[in-house]
């Protein structure tokens, strides 16, 4: 049998009395990193399985993706194909705390370092906008709201791209990561869809 079925924000409220949004991310990013973490030793395929999903829904030009850890699932097949596709990619890069991310190109073989939090960022290449971004999370919901790691990046980032030009989030994840419900605040950005191995969630 597999883990626990995540609580969803009304089974925090009535187990847990009215908590602030802080403690309400807190204890299901919890729960989310322990079955994320199942889900990506099973395996299975999903990565590559994926990465099909992603051809069929991406039309952008320039395409955001990121260089996984921990348990996040793998997007590279998906980076590999389109680039071999004709499409740019670029891997977020954390300039300092509070500001957006920026975007740097990522070709196959290029040199890569580490970044901040353990993240390969490459070493040198051109800086990018990306028209679509391929988002990690540790959960998502049927209203296409994301549960991150808590810093705010993404959230700050699509805020300043979409404030001049249309861009389009989609989160990369196992189907297994969805969940009743995330709890939100006025910061938290909606995803366009979500992309699994099981297909595109996109309403």
């Amino acid at each position: 049998m597999g883990p626990p079925l995540f609580l969803s924000l009304r089974s925090c409220v009535k187990y847990h009395g009215m908590m602030d949004i802080f403690e309400q991310k807190k204890l299901v990013r919890a729960q989310a990193y322990d079955r994320r973490a199942v889900l990506h030793a099973q395996g299975g395929g999903a990565a590559e399985k994926a990465a099909g999903f992603v051809l069929e829904f991406v039309s952008g030009e320039v395409v955001s993706a990121y260089l996984p850890i921990r348990s996040e699932i793998d997007p590279r097949p998906a980076m590999l194909a389109l680039h071999d596709s004709g499409h740019q990619i670029c891997v977020p890069v954390i300039q300092d705390a509070g500001m957006p991310l920026r975007f740097r190109e990522w070709t196959p073989g290029c040199v890569l370092e580490a970044g901040p939090f353990g993240a390969s960022v490459p070493a040198e290449g051109e800086w990018l906008e990306p028209d679509v971004l391929l988002v990690p999370l540790l959960a998502f919901d049927g209203k296409l709201f994301r549960l991150g790691y808590g810093g705010g990046y993404y959230d700050r980032t699509l805020v300043a791209l979409t404030a001049v030009r249309s861009v389009v989030a989609a989160g990369f994840a196992y189907a297994g990561q969805r969940v009743n419900e995330v709890p939100i605040n006025e910061f938290d950005q909606r995803l366009d869809a979500v992309i699994t191995e099981d297909g595109v969630f996109d309403s």
